[in-house]
């Protein structure tokens, strides 16, 4: 039996928002994906999460919704994430802060476990607990737990962060994705004929724009070396990321493949 998985990249703002809602039923449906997992930090009004936009995104078939940096740029995601599971913020942020860096969600018809890890990277980024030393803590509890399947969302700035990332975990998850840059790899590959990796997903916005915001914004920062407001894009919306196959008995992934819509 093969268990598909599609993982899409940062949601940036309404337009993206709108665009995903209308067009996921249609990609699961005709992918046959069992379990979908999206990055939703840039969801509202491109930066941070409000509870109504995480359920519209579980309602339309995200399973899982992982996040990064900008989780708590809405100060209502203290409110809720407590009681979302399937909302995660990295889990090397410290262990009292409200909500939780992994999940374990059964998939109805298979029975089939499957674990997502959500982490932030440390280069060119605020000051985190070391995500290769929270990732084995957090693997093995999953295990432990009955995960078949790990995944991990990596949100990090670097790719060589990224890549020695996955070097290190090829032998303990099934597939491993990058987050935060916005801008899509084209990197997708099988490590030690068991883990699928991509150095970043890319994003679902606006694909004429600078990392799904407007363009003027980015400039005019550029060019004055004054922070910017930065409006999300409403042209040419695409939505990136990867789906992947995986076998059971061993658990490994057998195909990673790019997908833009």
């Amino acid at each position: 039996m093969t268990f598909r998985i599609l993982a899409l990249g940062d949601i940036v703002g309404r337009h993206a928002r709108n665009f995903f809602k209308e067009q996921l039923p249609k990609i699961i449906e005709e992918n046959s994906i069992d379990f979908v997992i999206a990055n939703g930090e840039n969801t509202s009004g491109g930066m941070g999460l409000l509870e109504k936009h995480a359920t519209l995104l579980h309602s339309c078939g995200v399973d899982v919704i992982t996040s990064g940096n900008h989780i708590w740029n809405r100060n209502e995601i203290y409110s809720f994430i407590d009681k979302t599971p399937y909302v995660l913020r990295p889990a090397n942020y410290p262990d009292d802060l409200p909500g939780k860096g992994s999940v374990i969600v059964t998939h109805e018809k298979t029975g089939i476990k499957v674990g997502v890890l959500n982490l932030l990277g440390t280069v060119f980024m605020p000051p985190i607990d070391n995500p290769f030393k929270k990732a084995l803590t957090e693997i093995e509890k999953m295990r432990s737990d009955g995960a078949d399947i790990i995944v991990l969302d990596f949100h990090a700035e670097a790719t060589a962060e990224k890549e020695a990332f996955g070097f290190y975990l090829a032998d303990k998850i099934e597939l491993f994705f990058g987050t935060h840059t916005h801008v899509q790899t084209s990197d997708e590959k099988i490590i030690k004929e068991r883990m699928g990796y991509i150095t970043d997903l890319g994003r679902c916005g606006s694909f004429f724009s600078v990392l799904g915001f407007n363009e003027k914004e980015s400039i005019t920062g550029y060019l004055s070396n004054i922070p910017q407001h930065f409006v999300p894009a409403k042209n040419d919306i695409k939505i990136e990321g990867i789906i992947a196959d995986f076998e059971l008995n061993p658990a490994r992934c057998v195909s990673i493949e790019r997908i833009r819509i």
